[in-house]
C-alpha cells in the first residue's frame, strides 16, 4: 500500500544505510553530477546533503544523502546519527541501501528498523549487485522490506526500475528556483567557525558543529528568505595550504570549496579572532577577488577573544593592512554563540548584491570620465600620452566597464587603480570588485588591460 503524499509539498527522498554501502555513489548517479564525495573509506559522508533530482517524467523531488548509520561512540558521532534520524523523519520515501556483496549486518537491521519506525514508504536498494550472486541479493528479503531493487551505481543497474517505482509514488511537482536567488559561500581555514555561522544563519542545526578541524567535507546548502529575497548559503570544507592537503577525501573537499567560490555571488571569509595575520586567509581573499565575487571579511569567535573596549579599534588597522588589496571588502566582527552581527551579515549581503546589480547610464559615465581626466590627466610610459575618450558599462554579473581611447597600452597601473578609487567615491561599490577594461582604438589590435589591483595584466585579441 502506497503512502498518500501531499500534492503541494515537494517530496523528500532520503538514502539511508550503514557506512560504505554506496549511498553517495547512488546519490551522485541519481542527480546526474558529483555532488557528494565518494571514497572507499567508511564514514566519508558526515552531513546530510540535499540536491534537486528530476525523473524522466519531469517530476522533481529533493534527494538526501545521509551518513552511514553505526553505533554512536562519542558526542560527535551521536550528532551524526541524530541527523540521519531527522532526515528519515522528514522524508516521504526512504531508500534503505545495503551492500549485496556482504551478509546482513546488525547495522542493516538497525537501518531497516529505523525506516519501519518512521511509517514512510520504504524501498530496499541492494547496491553493488553487479558484483554479487542472485542468492546473495535474495538474502536481503529477510529484512522484511517488500519493495527490493538490485542496483549498481557504477553501471546504473536497476535505475529504470527505481524510476518507475518513484514515478508511481511521487506527485507531479516541479521545483522552481527563484531567478534572483543570492548564493553566498562561507570560506576559510579549517575550524574557524564556518559551520557554526552556517547554523546561526540557517537558524537550525543543519550542519554538524564540532571542535575539530575538517568536520565539513561536502558543500552543504540551505535556502533562507530574508527581506523577501532568497539567499542560498553554502558551507564549505576548510581550505589548507596546498602542501598540507592530504590526498583523497580532503583534496576533493578543497576542490568543492574552490567550486563554491565559482558558484557564489558573494563569499564570506571567516578569520579566526584568535589567529590573525595568516597568509592563507589573504590568499583565499585573493582567490575571491580574482573570481570577481563579492567579499565580506568576518572575524569569527569574537565571544572568546580576550578584549576590552578598545580591542577592536586596536586590531582593525592591522587587519586592514593584511587585506590592503581588497580595501572595499566590509569587515565585521561575529560570534555564532552570542549571535553577534549575524543579522547584519544578511543586510550586508543584500546591500552588496544591489551594488553589483546597479546600472549607470552611459551619459553619467562619460561625464564622470571627463571630470576625472580633466582633473588628473593620465600619465603614460615611454613618452606616450594615453587619452581616454569614451566609456560604457558591460552587461556582466561583475560591475565591468569598457573605456575606449588611444595609447591605452601605455597607461600606468597606478592610474588604473586611481580610476577604481574614483569610481568607488562616485558610486558605492563597497563589497565588490569592479573591472575596468581599457581598449586602444589607435592600433590594429585591441589591447585590453584588466584592472587588477597591484599588478598589470595584459590581454590581447584580434580586432573584429
Amino acid at each position: 500500500m502506497l503512502v498518500r503524499m501531499s500534492k503541494s509539498k515537494v517530496p523528500i527522498v532520503a538514502i539511508v544505510g550503514r557506512a560504505n554501502v554506496g549511498k553517495s555513489s547512488l546519490f551522485n548517479a541519481l542527480i546526474g553530477r558529483r555532488e557528494a564525495i565518494v571514497a572507499n573509506e567508511p564514514g566519508t559522508t558526515r552531513d546530510s546533503i540535499y540536491a534537486k533530482a528530476t525523473l524522466n517524467s519531469g517530476k522533481d523531488f529533493w534527494l538526501v544523502d545521509t551518513a552511514g548509520l553505526k553505533s554512536a561512540e562519542d558526542e560527535f558521532e551521536l550528532t551524526i546519527q541524530e541527523q540521519i534520524k531527522e532526515a528519515a523523519d522528514n522524508a516521504d520515501i526512504i531508500l534503505v541501501t545495503v551492500d549485496a556483496t556482504t551478509i546482513i549486518t546488525e547495522e542493516d537491521r538497525r537501518v531497516a528498523k529505523l525506516a519501519f519506525k518512521s511509517g514512510k514508504e520504504i524501498i530496499l536498494l541492494v547496491n553493488k549487485s553487479d558484483k554479487a550472486k542472485s542468492d546473495q541479493i535474495e538474502a536481503y528479503k529477510k529484512l522484511g522490506i517488500k519493495q527490493l531493487i538490485p542496483t549498481s551505481a557504477t553501471q546504473k543497474k536497476g535505475f529504470d526500475t527505481l524510476e518507475e517505482v518513484l514515478d508511481e509514488i511521487l506527485p507531479n511537482i516541479s521545483i522552481v528556483e527563484a531567478d534572483n536567488r543570492i548564493r553566498v559561500a562561507l570560506l576559510g581555514r579549517p575550524n574557524v567557525g564556518k559551520s557554526s555561522l552556517y547554523n546561526s544563519l540557517a537558524k537550525k542545526q543543519q550542519a554538524i558543529v564540532a571542535d575539530r578541524a575538517g568536520t565539513t567535507r561536502d558543500v552543504n546548502r540551505t535556502v533562507i528568505k530574508y527581506e523577501k529575497r532568497e539567499i542560498e548559503i553554502l558551507d564549505t570544507a576548510g581550505i589548507r595550504r596546498s602542501g598540507r592537503i592530504e590526498k583523497g577525501i580532503e583534496k576533493f573537499s578543497v576542490l568543492r570549496s574552490l567550486s563554491a567560490i565559482e558558484q557564489a555571488d558573494i563569499c564570506i571569509l571567516l578569520v579566526d579572532s584568535q589567529e590573525l595575520s595568516v597568509a592563507l586567509d589573504q590568499k583565499i581573499a585573493g582567490m575571491v577577488k580574482e573570481a570577481g565575487k563579492g567579499l565580506i571579511i568576518a572575524i569569527s569567535k569574537w565571544d572568546i577573544k580576550e578584549k576590552d573596549a578598545f580591542t577592536r579599534d586596536q586590531i582593525t588597522p592591522g587587519i586592514r593592512k593584511d587585506f590592503v588589496f581588497v580595501p572595499w571588502a566590509p569587515l565585521i566582527y561575529t560570534s555564532s554563540v552570542t549571535g553577534k552581527n549575524v543579522t547584519k551579515i544578511f543586510d550586508l549581503i543584500l546591500e552588496i548584491m544591489d551594488r553589483r546589480a546597479q546600472q549607470i547610464s552611459t551619459r553619467e559615465l562619460n561625464n564622470w570620465l571627463k571630470k576625472v581626466t580633466d582633473r588628473h590627466p593620465p600619465a603614460g610610459l615611454k613618452n606616450k600620452q594615453p587619452k581616454l575618450r569614451y566609456m560604457v558599462q558591460e552587461d556582466n554579473p561583475i560591475p565591468a566597464f569598457k573605456i575606449f581611447g588611444s595609447q591605452t597600452r601605455f597607461l600606468h597601473w597606478s592610474y588604473r587603480r586611481h580610476m577604481d578609487r574614483m569610481m568607488r567615491e562616485q558610486w558605492d561599490y563597497a563589497g565588490t570588485p569592479i573591472q575596468l577594461w581599457f581598449i586602444d582604438r589607435d592600433v590594429h589590435k585591441i589591447k585590453k588591460f584588466k584592472n587588477n589591483g597591484n599588478r598589470d595584466q595584459v590581454k590581447s585579441q584580434k580586432s573584429a
